[in-house]
């Protein structure tokens, strides 16, 4: 049942959110979907284990044969399809009925000073598993454990082969049984022990890193509800900046996530969640550029150029002619993002510094421009790709400081919005028609993906696709 936790990005941190950025849902269609993919996984890996050696004895009148069956693997395995299911207030069902497996491996037996040795094919037929799978939250991280497990053999097959195995094998009936009942006696206890793994590793992990910069707190705000037909989380879903982490000045806002279980998994994102990570990246510093004149189109009417320059800002050139320019260009505050009814908005608070260049490193501040963007976007899921078009809403710009007197911003904030209107936006919304790639979680991507953005938050209903080459390729 890891896949469960592997599709809603499951951790551990302390919370501090009164509500949850993040909400995932995981519907039946899913959890068959999941359990499908374990099947294929299982079957797939079942021949790279190496199973323990069974030790024992059997008494053939004469006094006791202690034998060992080692170097066994697993030759073939037919696994029927698991029937899973949401036990409502309490986690998942599991069944598997009619598992067999066929062994190979090699033997050795001991009678008094005589020792043999061969190689053996056991066929344990039928194993039925019934378990219950129970959810928790423990210290706000996703805590799984065993509620109920039973399981039964109904036979084995042993044939021994090579040494004395034809003097062995009469007496294999009598301890098949035994064989039986020892392989019967683990099934249970190696699935708990399976289940314990997967508990600690949600206790262990307390963050995802997404990046050298910011990382994101995904602990529980509340305890996993499991219906009779989903499966939600509520995630804290906060962003941090890795080297100066701090809570933001904004808290997080209600919404409820209208999941569908029709899709496979439901996913919804508040204004908290995406103005958290542009406040860890801001808190970062590394909203910023700079820029030179390689930069700049070749179409452009003004490179940065002091003279060129002139055309705008007559002094400037006086004082500095014919140098080349560099403008350092960086968000003066928190980018803010709010979603209302199929629209997103964008307000970007950003300064930019002009200098002039004696050398590569000999710089010569000029002045500073304060600015202010407004934007909106509309975006929706086409095909699997994430289009849309941007619109400029506003601009305005203030002269923040100068070393070089005042001048008039009128000419300069023309020219800026004619960049946006006639080069930086039109890029922009090439992008966005053309459509960018959905992103992909550790080898699983989304599929008949739908997006809906409502007052104050945008969720995604989506079937997810196999991830079955990243489950072959990790160890989890």
């Amino acid at each position: 049942m890891w896949l469960v936790t592997t599709f809603l990005l499951m951790a551990v941190t302390q919370t501090h959110a009164d509500y949850p950025a993040l909400q995932a849902v995981l519907s039946q269609k899913g959890l068959q979907k999941a359990s499908h993919w374990a099947t294929d996984w299982l079957q797939n890996e079942l021949s790279k284990i190496k199973l323990p050696e069974v030790r024992g004895s059997v008494d053939i009148f004469l006094g006791s044969v202690y034998y060992v069956l080692y170097d066994m693997t697993i030759a073939r395995c037919d696994l029927p399809e698991p029937s899973v299911a949401f036990s409502e207030g309490t986690g998942v069902s599991l069944k598997v009925n009619g598992l067999s497996l066929a062994i190979t491996g090699h033997w050795n037996t001991e009678f008094g000073l005589i020792h043999d040795g061969g190689w053996f094919d056991l066929a344990i037929y039928t194993i039925n598993l019934n378990t219950l799978l129970e959810f928790e939250s423990t210290e706000e991280h996703l805590s799984i454990y065993t509620v109920t497990c039973y399981a039964d053999v109904e036979g084995i097959q042993l044939n021994f082969h090579g040494g004395g195995s034809f003097i062995f094998q009469p007496f294999v009936e009598s301890f098949s049984g035994k064989i039986k009942d020892m392989i019967q006696e683990k099934i249970c206890p190696g699935f708990e022990k399976g289940i314990e793994n997967i508990d600690k590793a949600l206790a262990a992990s307390d963050t995802i890193r997404l990046d050298p910069y910011v990382y994101l707190n995904v602990s529980l705000t509340d305890p996993p509800i499991v219906f009779d037909n989903g499966f939600e989380l509520n995630v804290k879903g906060e962003f941090y900046s890795i080297s100066s982490p701090s809570e933001p000045p904004f808290s997080p806002n209600h919404f409820n996530l209208p999941w569908q279980a029709d899709y496979m998994l439901s996913v919804g994102m508040s204004e908290f969640c995406v103005n958290s990570a542009a406040f860890a990246y801001h808190s970062s510093g590394v909203l910023n550029i700079t820029i030179n004149d390689g930069m700049i189109p070749k179409v452009s009417p003004i490179h940065l150029n002091t003279s060129q320059f002139g055309i705008l800002i007559p002094q400037l050139p006086k004082l500095y002619p014919d140098m080349e320019m560099e403008v350092v260009l960086y968000a003066s505050d928190t980018p803010l993002i709010s979603f209302s009814q199929t629209v997103i908005n964008v307000n970007l608070s950003a300064a930019a510094k002009f200098y002039a260049l004696k050398t590569d490193t000999d710089l010569i501040a000029l002045f500073r421009l304060d600015m202010q963007y407004s934007f909106n976007a509309k975006v929706h899921i086409e095909h699997q790709l994430l289009k849309g078009v941007l619109e400029m809403k506003n601009l305005t710009i203030l002269l923040g400081s100068s070393e070089i007197g005042k001048f008039d911003i009128a000419p300069i904030e023309r020219m800026v919005k004619l960049a946006m209107s006639t080069f930086v936006l039109p890029k922009l919304n090439a992008q966005l028609q053309n459509g960018l790639p959905l992103p992909r979680v550790k080898g699983f991507s989304m599929i008949n993906s739908v997006m809906s953005i409502e007052n104050g938050f945008l969720f995604v209903v989506t079937d997810v696709n196999s991830p079955f080459d990243f489950l072959q390729s990790n160890k989890l």
